[in-house]
């Protein structure tokens, strides 16, 4: 993701490269990660480095979750406005992070997903939940995602909580005989989550009624797909104060 992001960068005008850290790559030209000709931005080792030597109005963060909330704290001191793909926030987090940003008067987002079909599967299945209440959602991701289930499947989640309330389906006196088999509980309907080698990114919310059922999927196949959004991102935050979370906030 992070070669994607410079990649995006170097390709729009609007915008400059003045970082890029990775901690792995040793000295080396920041364009040259992501295939480009070289543009004079030497890769950091740490964030702290970079911060302190370059003149950044956004942060764009793809780490991991441990690192995340670190990463981003650090950029909101710095004045720098946090633009966040990383998963795995809790609430609490999210909360002190928003009252920082509102302090230093800048604006911040973190975003479970970027991808605008992502978004939309989102809000379409939010949607459906007013009219067909009975639902299960499953998402895979390969088997090196750290957490689950993902992001993207937890704001669903929420999304669907919003409009329909909590109805705890299927038979009451269902037993699992494997402990999981059922999934993940959250406000009477589960979520299952599959990680795999070989699989990217998808996501389907299926809904059940009598006679029918309806499923509403997406499929990512490449991490180029997220960059229209993260460059949305990345200009949009410029133009509000306060951390949103969800980037179906910033589509107009």
């Amino acid at each position: 993701m992070g070669r994607e992001v410079v990649k995006m960068v170097l390709e729009d005008e609007a915008l400059r490269l003045v970082a890029v850290v990775d901690p792995s790559a040793g000295a080396t030209d920041a364009a040259e990660l992501a295939g480009k000709p070289a543009c004079g931005v030497p890769v950091s080792r740490t964030l702290d480095e970079a911060l302190a030597d370059a003149q950044a109005d956004v942060l764009v963060d793809f780490t991991v979750p441990h690192a995340a909330f670190g990463n981003t704290k650090t950029a909101i001191e710095h004045g720098i406005r946090p633009v966040v793909g990383t998963t795995g926030f809790t609430p609490e987090q999210i909360d002190e992070l928003d009252k920082l940003c509102r302090e230093r008067e800048i604006g911040g987002l973190i975003a479970p997903n970027f991808s605008i079909g992502a978004i939309l599967m989102m809000k379409f299945a939010a949607e459906a939940a007013k009219y067909f209440p009975h639902l299960e959602i499953i998402e895979y991701h390969g088997d090196q995602k750290l957490d689950a289930p993902s992001g993207t499947a937890v704001k669903t989640a929420e999304l669907i909580s919003e409009v329909r309330r909590e109805l705890r389906q299927g038979n009451p006196k269902e037993e699992e005989t494997i402990e999981g088999a059922r999934g993940g509980y959250y406000n009477g309907f589960r979520i299952h989550s599959v990680r795999l080698p070989g699989v990217f990114a998808q996501q389907e919310v299926i809904f059940g009624a009598f006679g029918q059922t309806l499923k509403i999927r997406h499929d990512s196949y490449d991490r180029a797909g997220y960059m229209p959004g993260v460059n949305v991102a990345i200009k949009k935050v410029m133009t509000y104060t306060g951390l949103i979370y969800g980037f179906e906030h910033l589509m107009d």
